[in-house]
């Protein structure tokens, strides 16, 4: 798109569609039923703090829920729970884990991390996945978009030094509206997670670039530990575990897989209370049979192997000529209505048929009644005239041959050829009717039924059938692709 139309149509950004209904297409090793992936965001060490060169103290999931930061002093009682996670809460959860044998991928902050060697030792031995979550714990709304880019080199290269190698997962979390981008500019990341948008992974277009986006879950996350109306025990916390794991598995099931993140945190879950119900999870889940319990970078290994960007037809990022040259013929003689659904708000969601389809019938459907009628009246006759000089345009010749109009006894073509003039006659428009929904003897018996009708519920039949071609040479298209 050139930068004149960049300011000539609007196009929305996001993603308000998904898979859909769609999402039956996939499947995990093994074929299981879900995938359950443990994170253990290690934070400590990494957050706001007058020693680490910071205005003030953290304010951010401890037990002192609504806390304020102090500026230009430290606290220290958020320091020491802090701490807590460190030097106990991190080593209950490495025994949880590695006594059951199940990957985990750590969300580690660089300067946490590199304050923590025993730690990140303990890690690489029990080979669990390390992804970056930062250069620092700390809100990154408010930094420059070059602010934020440093942090983004400093926490690559400051991770690469204390583990051993790069980082090919990132997760920022107090992220900006410019992270995404950067990341993916970064480039390197075997997939990102500042998202919470789905229940499998998916790919995104960064920069004419596709990204794997593995998103992450703020519900299946100890941090409603330490937020209003959260958990306030271990069991609620493995009772929403579990009836979450329960509806993903039933999906699952029944041919719908899926992916469940549970976020951990070393000084909320390793409490003793909370690792308690944590506990009773993983028993529960391990007594299932069909799931996957991949780290993240196992998950994008298998999405990266199986499941590439698709070449779908995406409307909303053609230029304008393509998107004419496409779907000019959509509605019969009339690209000027297609240069309308063009200027309309396309995003993602518009790039399937329904979604397009819609766009047009939006349009349609708000025209004046004169432009509809001279749109009804560009329809050509079935099995008519032009049908019989092999004068019609592509998409009409097929759609009439997909309904047998091409191959009419006399007797037939006789009575279309009646049927033609006398509904021309009453209605001053031909008779139009999406052949792809039927046959020709079925239109045969429909005739005599919308002949007898008054002018205004023909009308809108007429255009209900328009409707319904439109939504026939839409899907056409992104069949081609």
């Amino acid at each position: 798109m050139n930068e004149l139309e960049k300011l000539s149509v609007i196009r929305y950004p996001r993603d308000l569609l998904g898979y859909g209904k769609q999402a039956d297409w996939f499947y995990w090793p093994g074929n299981a039923n879900l995938a359950v992936q443990f994170v253990i965001n290690y934070e400590e060490g990494g957050e706001n703090c007058l020693l680490h060169g910071d205005q003030g103290s953290e304010a951010f999931l401890s037990e002192i829920i609504g806390a304020d930061s102090w500026p230009n002093q430290r606290h220290w009682n958020m320091e020491s729970i802090y701490e807590y996670g460190a030097r106990s809460g991190y080593w209950r959860l490495h025994r949880i884990f590695t006594e059951a044998q199940i990957p985990v991928t750590v969300f580690g902050v660089a300067t946490a991390l590199a304050r923590s060697p025993e730690q990140v030792s303990a890690m690489l031995e029990a080979n669990w996945e390390i992804a970056c979550h930062g250069y620092k714990w700390i809100e990154y709304k408010d930094l420059t978009r070059e602010q934020e880019k440093e942090h983004l080199i400093q926490a690559v290269a400051l991770h690469s030094e204390v583990v051993g190698s790069r980082p090919l997962g990132w997760y920022t979390g107090r992220c900006s509206d410019n992270t995404i981008d950067l990341v993916a500019e970064y480039g390197g990341f075997q997939y990102l997670a500042d998202s919470y948008a789905d229940d499998l992974p998916y790919w995104l277009s960064i920069n004419n670039a596709d990204q794997l986006i593995i998103p992450y879950n703020l519900d299946t996350n100890d941090m409603r530990f330490a937020t209003a109306q959260g958990f306030n025990t271990g069991e609620q916390f493995f009772q929403y575990l579990k009836d979450s794991f329960d509806v993903l598995y039933k999906e699952g099931k029944e041919g719908f897989p899926k992916m469940m993140s549970v976020g951990l945190h070393c000084r909320l879950a390793g409490r003793p209370g909370r690792t308690a119900g944590l506990q009773r999870f993983i028993d529960y889940v391990m007594g299932k049979d069909d799931v996957w319990f991949p780290t993240r970078l196992q998950i994008a290994d298998h999405w990266r192997t199986n499941f590439l960007p698709s070449n779908t037809l995406k409307p909303n990022l053609m230029p304008r000529h393509d998107f004419l040259k496409a779907f000019g013929e959509t509605i019969e003689d009339a690209p000027w209505l297609a240069e309308k659904a063009y200027n309309l708000e396309l995003g993602p969601a518009h790039n399937c048929p329904n979604g397009l389809h819609n766009a047009f019938c939006r349009i349609f459907r708000t025209e004046p009644k004169e432009n509809k009628l001279q749109i009804l009246r560009n329809h050509p006759n079935l099995a008519g005239k032009l049908a019989l000089e092999g004068r019609l345009g592509a998409s009409s010749t097929e759609e009439q041959q997909s309904a047998g109009l091409d191959s009419l006894t006399p007797e037939e073509l006789s009575i279309f050829t009646q049927f033609n003039n006398d509904y021309l006659e009453k209605f001053a428009f031909p008779f139009i009717v999406a052949v792809k929904d039927t046959n020709k003897q079925e239109i045969l018996q429909s005739m005599p039924i919308r002949l007898k009708r008054d002018y205004e519920k023909e009308f809108d039949e007429a255009c209900r059938q328009v409707e319904r071609i439109a939504w026939y040479r839409i899907k056409a298209k992104f069949e081609e692709t």
